[in-house]
């Protein structure tokens, strides 16, 4: 395949005299960590922002059918880290050609770092910095978490980030805690849960139930919400530099002006909405409503926590057999003997109506009285007029024999 863009083709700057990684890695600590207040109010913050193509390219060339990103580290040592910076940078920032991008390179032209991931295949791949945090890889999802869920859970509220990534601190692990990457695991899953089970809290289940470990499982959700930013990024109007850019002649790619840079959110609401967006995209072909569908189907009581929910009342319903077809109340009746119809039930001591049904109107008496107050086996004879309570203990051992087959095989 040949193109008539290169790499040097795209580059429309210079390097700034004097660049160095202590320049670089300064300037990118002090947007790290967000300290305006006008910047923190719910109407702003969080935020999530995209740098145009137009910084490095008058002209893209845009995959027709690109592959599914994936996320690759790299370590950007101090050494290496303006000359890491750039070439990433430039890469990352054509996310449209996708796949294609290795083809815009001449073969000692791509950094070795990157040479060495993607080789000469097409493969559409975006860069970041290898951190032990792993706040790059996780950037979009750390950027959807509303201030007050980042305090509950002792997360700092960062900048507002971009993507793609095209420059970050040398170190960025240092201004975060230590355990970052599970911090932001929890405050994720209380930020996504309402849209995976929203009639019962988070604290309802176990640690180990499948639910909760999907919700707390931040490489699932990557892929969703990459998508949902391209989508929103396609919906970018095009810059304006009077350039037309002509077709390539390529398979597979058109050349157009490159979109322009801007917000991709902004503020609570507009996070709130990509945050439902990533769960449809979970969802794309039904892939996320059948995990949550398979694992509700074979729920097991581990999955619970000591707390009570929803989710558990229903599944000891289940359980026990004890969900009720009809709506039943009970009204109590002086001075006269409970009657009990066939098409009632007595709910919570396990006597269903279809149950009732199959027994005689002795036996069936039986069971009303014994669950209308009466204790003795005595009070039942005298109210059924038997002389003594062995015509009672003998139905009694009918009527157990009659449940225990009738309640097994339900």
């Amino acid at each position: 395949m040949t193109s008539t863009f290169t790499a040097s083709d795209l580059m429309t700057t210079e390097d700034e005299p004097g660049l160095t990684a202590e320049k670089i890695d300064r300037s990118a600590r002090r947007g790290l960590l967000e300290s305006r207040p006008e910047h923190l109010t719910p109407g702003v913050f969080p935020r999530m922002w995209a740098m145009s193509a137009g910084t490095v390219s008058n002209a893209v060339l845009r995959a027709e059918r690109p592959f599914p990103l994936e996320y690759v580290t790299i370590p950007f040592s101090a050494t290496k880290f303006v000359e890491l910076t750039s070439a990433v940078g430039i890469w990352n920032l054509l996310w449209e050609t996708a796949q294609f991008r290795v083809h815009l390179y001449d073969d000692e032209e791509l950094a070795a770092e990157l040479r060495s991931v993607v080789g000469f295949e097409e493969t559409n791949v975006a860069f970041v910095p290898r951190t032990r945090s792993r706040y790059y890889e996780y950037s979009p999802l750390a950027h959807l978490i509303p201030g007050g869920t980042l305090d509950r859970f002792g997360l700092p509220r960062l900048c507002g980030g971009h993507w793609p990534f095209v420059v970050g601190a040398l170190d960025v692990d240092s201004h975060l805690p230590a355990d970052f990457e599970t911090r932001l695991a929890r405050a994720w899953a209380s930020t996504v849960w309402r849209h995976l089970n929203s009639g019962s809290p988070l604290s309802g289940f176990s640690k180990d139930d499948p639910i909760r470990l999907l919700a707390h499982n931040l490489d699932f959700w990557i892929p969703p919400v990459t998508t949902v930013v391209q989508e929103i990024l396609r919906e970018f109007p095009l810059v304006d530099n009077g350039i037309d850019p002509t077709q390539p002649g390529c398979e597979g790619l058109t050349a157009a002006r490159p979109r322009v840079s801007g917000d991709l959110w902004c503020g609570e609401a507009e996070a709130a909405e990509v945050v439902e967006q990533t769960v449809e995209a979970a969802d794309s072909g039904g892939r996320l409503r059948g995990i949550l569908e398979a694992v509700r189907a074979n729920r097991v009581e581990d999955d619970f926590s000591d707390r009570w929910s929803n989710a558990r009342i229903d599944f000891e319903r289940k359980l026990h057999r004890t969900r009720s077809k009809v709506k039943v109340r009970f009204v109590e009746l002086t001075d006269t003997i409970p009657v009990q119809g066939p098409d009632t039930e007595i709910e919570g001591r396990l006597v269903s109506a279809d149950f009732l049904a199959l027994l005689d109107p002795p036996n069936r008496q039986i069971v009303v009285l014994l669950t209308s107050g009466y204790t003795k086996l005595t009070e039942v004879a005298d109210v059924l007029g038997y002389r003594n309570h062995s015509a009672v203990s003998k139905r009694l051992k009918q009527i157990r024999d009659q449940a225990a087959r009738f309640f097994g095989d339900l």
